[in-house]
């Protein structure tokens, strides 16, 4: 609905005002059709990947960790053998910090293994082996940022959060006028591809 305008503005004030909550319906408008485009392009052309097919909020967790700056065919191939290792929260916290860096060899980036493994015994000693639902709590947690703690949340625990990163803050910076042409919005279509490819979201 358009908002009230009070009558004391100037002619010029209020017919701003009017036009911006005008570009505002547009925007929102223009806002679910391009949800709705993208959630179609998702369902015809995302990839079966093994951590889309569980709900255990560990290895939902344990995918967004390996995923970060790692190329998904490099985690597809270690994610199955480091939860044969590590099948659970326990299991990870009780183990050697060699252990959990052995059976992170491949992946690089050997900080986000301590991180994962001082994250588990954090767990173990504070939260009953359980990860935290909430966004906030998830932050606390070493190794989890902005990003992976919404993706966990949102993945894991249907929490209404924003998972964002440089791929989808260039969506988002998207305008209404940019989305109504269709070259922008293959330009969206790549930029998906792209975050995709390097992290399975």
């Amino acid at each position: 609905p358009l908002q009230a305008i009070p009558r004391d503005e100037s002619k010029a004030q209020r017919t701003e005002a009017l036009a911006c909550t005008a570009r505002t319906h547009h925007t929102r408008g223009v806002a679910t059709a391009l949800q709705r485009t993208l959630l179609r392009y998702y369902a015809s052309n995302h990839r079966d990947l093994p951590w889309r097919r569980t709900g255990d909020p560990y290895r939902i967790w344990l995918s967004e960790v390996m995923l970060q700056q790692t190329r998904v065919a490099t985690v597809v191939e270690r994610y199955d053998n480091f939860l044969s290792r590590f099948p659970d929260v326990r299991t990870l916290a009780e183990a050697r910090e060699e252990q959990v860096c052995e059976a992170w060899a491949g992946l690089g980036y050997y900080s986000r293994a301590r991180n994962l493994h001082a994250a588990a015994r954090r767990l173990v000693a504070e939260h009953g082996a359980q990860l935290p639902t909430t966004a906030d709590a998830l932050q606390a947690l070493p190794g989890i940022g902005r990003y992976t703690a919404g993706a966990i949340a949102s993945i894991a625990f249907g929490a209404r959060v924003v998972a964002s990163d440089v791929y989808r803050e260039g969506i988002t910076s998207i305008t209404a006028d940019d989305i109504a042409s269709a070259r922008d919005l293959g330009y969206v279509v790549k930029l998906l591809a792209i975050a995709e490819d390097f992290d399975g979201e």
